[in-house]
């Protein structure tokens, strides 16, 4: 059961949080992974997943007449409280995809879609690492953009035997895991809330 948390989101309404799979593979881990957490969030938050792999590659050229994928993709983001990423892990680092979707978010300075939004990082390997490497890169790259929530860490190893057939989660812990991430996302944003409240 989804938690619940002290007041719901009833501080400014529903906590609308932005998810990104850094996988394309249809079956992904990591885009049930962020399907499994959307649906353990506390009462009054939602999550949307976004698609990335549409996205031309990142071209400077480009910025002056930017395209309209890239427009609505900075659009979403930009307009989302949190940001939730599930990622998987290539050659010891984050997928280009995701690093390519990433420098699309964080431009132009001033005006990037990535505007210190709370963020937090999960990911599954199929090996016994569980994307400690990728994730690690990927904080490196996104600490001067968002607000990252790190508490509680989600590495998922072995994680194609963590699902059944449907791509519902059979394991207790990773369901603990998900659920006590998502409810941190979103603490973090209602706390976000009432300091520009006050």
């Amino acid at each position: 059961m989804a938690e619940s948390l002290p007041g719901g989101a009833a501080t400014g309404g529903v906590v609308e949080i932005v998810g990104i799979a850094g996988s394309l593979r249809r079956g992904s881990v990591n885009r049930m992974l962020l399907a499994a957490g959307g649906a353990l969030l506390p009462a009054g938050a939602v999550l949307e997943i976004v698609e990335i792999g549409d996205l031309p590659h990142f071209d400077q050229d480009l910025e002056g007449n930017v395209p309209e994928v890239v427009r609505r993709f900075r659009q979403r983001l930009h307009a989302a409280e949190a940001l939730w990423v599930a990622t998987p892990e290539y050659n010891a680092s984050l997928p280009g995809v995701l690093k390519n979707a990433i420098d699309w978010a964080s431009r132009p300075p001033r005006q990037a879609a990535l505007h210190h939004q709370p963020l937090a990082i999960m990911g599954a390997s199929g090996g016994g690492f569980g994307t400690i490497r990728a994730q690690l890169h990927l904080r490196e790259i996104l600490v001067r953009h968002v607000e990252l929530v790190l508490d509680p860490e989600v590495m998922i190893s072995r994680g194609h035997e963590k699902f059944d057939a449907a791509g519902q989660p059979t394991d207790e812990g990773l369901r603990a895991a998900l659920q006590a991430q998502g409810a941190a996302l979103v603490r973090r944003v209602l706390a976000r809330r009432e300091g520009s409240a006050a």
